[in-house]
Order: structure tokens, then C-alpha cells, then sequence
């Protein structure tokens, strides 16, 4: 927004997730801190408008707007369906743009792997200088195993942990399809083939069953 004077004088839209109970208001206050909004809007969810205006300072606007007629919730199942469809799409493609994915051997001691363990989410009334400086996400190790298997990673564009590896984009994704202990070898799926870039590898809880492997 400091360099795009377009952007800076529209703004923007910040597009929530569902969840809204328990952790997940504690990450909607957050997010609403974290970037100063001016307004929150609420749809059909009167509890929750009700402990937004409760909670959130007074520069913010919360506004409770009622849904369309006809709009349903989407259930827990379609949400995960939709979300594998969306990594298989990824690796295979779709119909219209069919992919070939690549499968590629990689050693334990080849790659460098770390979780993103999330900070402990911060009291909506602390002040946003306490929240950026005490909550930061922090890097955890993994050591390669069995406890890999099916999980999508990450490849940053990070090769050290002294850099910003939370903050810093990542070149693309890979999928464990197979771990082979007494070989010490990793199978993934991957979009492209070998070699793989020299990077940080982060794994997300996702998992995805690859059923063509």
C-alpha cells in the first residue's frame, strides 16, 4: 500500500474463513488487529457480531448484514472434498489442462525440513505492539519419517532459517507418497522433476492421499 497509491487509497478486502468458535474468534481478532481494519462485516451471525462489538475497539465498525435467500452453510465434508480437488488439481490438472506430475526419490539427509508452529493467539486487547513482537511464529525441526506420509510441504524460497522463512513465498508444493525407513528415501510428488530446488521444505498438516501413486 506505501508503493501503490491506487491501492493505498481504495484499500482492501480481507476474505475471513468459517471458523468462528474458540480459536478461530481469536484468530478473527487477531487478523482484525493485526491490520488495523475500519470496518467488520458480519453475515447472519448475530453471536458472533455480538462479541465483535463486545471486543474490538472503538475505531472499528462491525456491521451485521443478513445472507441471501438461499444461501446454505457448506458442511465440513464439502469443504474437505473441495480442498482435495483443488491439490489434485495442482499435480493432475483439470480436463480442460491434464498435468503429468513427477515422482522424485530425495535422501533424509538431502532436505531440510521445519514446521511452523503458530504462536499462541493474543488477547484482542493487547496492544498491536505486544501482538507483533511477542507472537511471532517460530520454526520447529522435523526429523524425516513415517510421521511424513501424505503430507503436502512446502518449498520456500528460503534456503537458510536465518532468513524470514514465515514471511518469505514459497516456489511451489510437493506431496510425501512414500517413506522408505531402511533406505532413508522420501518419495514425493512433485510437479516438476529432479533436482528440486536446494530450499527449506515446511510441512503443513495437509494430507493428500494420492490414489494414482
Amino acid at each position: 500500500m506505501d508503493e501503490n497509491p491506487r491501492i493505498n487509497y481504495s484499500g482492501l478486502i480481507i476474505n475471513t474463513f468459517g471458523w468462528i468458535k474458540g480459536k478461530g474468534y481469536q484468530h478473527l481478532t487477531h487478523i482484525a488487529l493485526a491490520f488495523e481494519v475500519d470496518v467488520i462485516l458480519v453475515l447472519d451471525e448475530e453471536r458472533l457480531y455480538i462479541e465483535l462489538v463486545r471486543d474490538m475497539p472503538g475505531f472499528i465498525k462491525v456491521v451485521l448484514l443478513p445472507k441471501r435467500r438461499g444461501v446454505v452453510q457448506r458442511s465440513n465434508k464439502f469443504k474437505l472434498e473441495g480442498r482435495e480437488a483443488r491439490i489434485r488439481e495442482f499435480f493432475y490438472g483439470s480436463p480442460r489442462n491434464v498435468l503429468h506430475p513427477h515422482t522424485c526419490l530425495v535422501r533424509f539427509s538431502d532436505i531440510k525440513v521445519y514446521r511452523i508452529l503458530a504462536p499462541p493467539i493474543p488477547n484482542a486487547l493487547m496492544s498491536l505492539d505486544t501482538q507483533k513482537t511477542d507472537f511471532k511464529p517460530k520454526l520447529e525441526g522435523v526429523t524425516p519419517g513415517l510421521n511424513m506420509m501424505h503430507h503436502v510441504l512446502a518449498l520456500s524460497f528460503s534456503t537458510t532459517v536465518e532468513e524470514d522463512v514465515v514471511r518469505n513465498s514459497v516456489a511451489g508444493f510437493v506431496c510425501v507418497t512414500n517413506v522408505d525407513t531402511s533406505q532413508q528415501m522420501l518419495t514425493l510428488l512433485s510437479p516438476q522433476p529432479k533436482p528440486l530446488p536446494e530450499t527449506i521444505y515446511l510441512m503443513s498438516d495437509v494430507q493428500f492421499i494420492d490414489n494414482n501413486a
